[in-house]
């Protein structure tokens, strides 16, 4: 094939990802796990799906990770699945398998370079929870609890357990109280 016929059928090829809108982009920025395989969490049966917005070195999340371990165990039998959601482009798949083993995080962790996921429960922090019913509907997104008052500022203990109450009342088919509370943490990286 000549230079002059290759150029044509390359530039025709660009006309085509360009003429279908976001085709090159959504195959990029869809959530994948840590093999690299794309993943919809949404495609998992549940009472509640909870996300877990966190950045690897951030050290409020990390300090958050017994709380979390505990609520996995609470609802472990009552169909709630956990996702740890790490939606910085820079994290690499080992440096989150080393972040999970060390913490010992719950549930299934997934990348979501494209903040997709991000957007979808409009999070800026981390960590920061989200909170899905059955359906698919976010039902909560803000803080775990409120030990932490600003950064650098914390109670000796939570009075408000915010996202403990949220998967209660979606598991139980009730509105959440508080349905958007202010997350302390790190900021996400990238976030519009």
């Amino acid at each position: 094939m000549s230079p002059g016929v290759a150029n044509h059928w390359l530039t025709r090829a660009a006309l085509i990802l360009v003429a279908i809108p976001g085709l090159a982009a959504n195959r990029q920025s869809s959530p994948f796990d840590l093999s690299g395989k794309p993943t919809d969490p949404f495609a998992a049966s549940a009472a509640a799906q909870v996300f877990l917005f966190v950045r690897t070195d951030c050290p409020i999340t990390n300090r958050y990770a017994p709380e979390l371990q505990r609520l996995a165990r609470e609802y472990e039998h009552q169909n709630v699945r956990f996702w740890m959601i790490y939606p910085d482009a820079t994290e690499t798949s080992d440096s989150i398998r080393t972040h999970i083993r060390q913490y010992r995080f719950p549930g299934t962790a997934l990348l979501d370079p494209g903040h997709q996921l991000v957007k979808r429960a409009r999070v800026t922090i981390a960590p920061e929870a989200a909170v899905f019913d059955a359906a698919g509907t976010l039902k909560y997104h803000g803080r775990i609890d409120d030990r932490y008052v600003d950064v650098g500022l914390a109670r000796a203990a939570a009075q408000t357990h915010d996202l403990e109450d949220a998967i209660a009342a979606v598991v139980a088919g009730k509105p959440v109280a508080h349905a958007e509370t202010r997350a302390v943490g790190c900021w996400l990286a990238d976030i519009e």
